[in-house]
């Protein structure tokens, strides 16, 4: 039966080999069976449901590459650590560029193949709780979940479908319950950064002194209630998608250091004088015309052309057919 416990199989020839990572491992609490034959190996491990698979190149009945490729195939999502001799250390950087996660040398210490081991779980971990959070990502943000057949919809799938593909800003226009969050996340589970975190944060419910300790972060001391560091959403979100809702009500000192983060890739918490790095692509939303806000003198000229690399405007459901 399935356990919370890591699953892992061991094939190799040597008996001792077998014995020894069992032992070893089983001290961890990991769940541990061996093979000593190849081929029984590689189907345990494609009828079972391993977390991790230590496997020897050099086997008498079947070539270690041959597995490797058959698992890297069938079980994507088992975790392989490859073993070998000295002499065939070569042969262990090719199965890592046949999709092996790790390589241990024979022979190798107690300490040696706990660390491979706990490297692979945590590795596997979270790759399995990113697929975990996309598929929660599509569920919400599939674009069955938006609903119209309208052309004017339709057009917007395949404007976001393109946007989707670049790293491109991206403003989102339109009035209030159109639906502006649902198609900022299907740019995000679309794009190559669907993997990494997805951040939301609507500028319209704090005060603006809470909104650049948000965005930025701060340090302790900062102000009278930082009593500890605190990482902002340019933090949180690093290479992901951060989508800024209602970002006019953005005041003009915050607009100005949310153009350097966009210009630069680099920005300061508050009472921090050191710059971090960031890489962050913004999807932005508003249901006020900008446009307006710059001729007014509310809102940054420069940072509304940065905004708008590639305008979608969300037609209200009153014009939808």
């Amino acid at each position: 039966m399935r356990t919370d416990q890591p699953n892992i199989l061991v094939i190799d020839d040597e008996a001792s080999i077998c014995k020894g990572c069992s032992l070893i491992l089983g001290e961890q609490d990991f769940l541990v069976s061996t093979r000593t034959k190849g081929k029984d190996g590689l189907r345990e491990a494609l009828a079972g449901r391993f977390d991790i698979v230590l496997l020897d190149l050099r086997l008498p009945d079947i070539d270690g590459m041959e597995v490797l490729a058959s698992l890297r195939e069938k079980k994507p999502e088992t975790q392989v650590i490859v073993m070998t001799g000295y002499s065939t250390v070569k042969s262990a950087v090719e199965a890592m560029k046949g999709g092996a996660f790790d390589y241990l040398a024979k022979p190798f210490t107690e300490d040696e193949i706990i660390l491979a081991v706990a490297k692979a779980i945590e590795d596997k971990r979270l790759r399995d709780e990113n697929i975990l959070l996309r598929k929660q990502l599509f569920e919400r943000f599939d674009f069955n979940n938006i609903v119209g057949e309208d052309p004017a919809i339709l057009e917007i799938f395949e404007r976001i479908k393109r946007v989707a593909a670049t790293d491109s800003t991206v403003l989102i226009t339109g009035e209030s319950g159109t639906g502006k969050e649902l198609f900022a996340g299907a740019i995000h589970v679309q794009s190559s950064r669907a993997a990494k975190r997805y951040v939301t944060l609507d500028c319209s419910t704090l005060s603006s002194s809470l909104l650049e300790s948000e965005l930025f972060g701060h340090v302790k001391g900062a102000f009278t209630d930082a009593t500890h560091d605190k990482k902002g959403i340019f933090s949180v979100a690093n290479h992901g998608t951060l989508f800024l809702d209602e970002l006019s009500n953005l005041n003009l000192e915050i607009q100005s250091k949310l153009l350097r983060v966009m210009e630069s890739g680099e920005y300061k918490p508050v009472g921090e004088s050191h710059t971090i790095k960031t890489d962050v692509r913004i999807v932005a939303a508003t249901n006020r015309d900008l446009s307006k806000l710059v001729a007014e003198g509310f809102f940054r000229e420069d940072l509304y052309y940065r905004l708008n690399v590639f305008p979608i405007r969300i037609p209200p459901l009153r014009e939808r057919k």
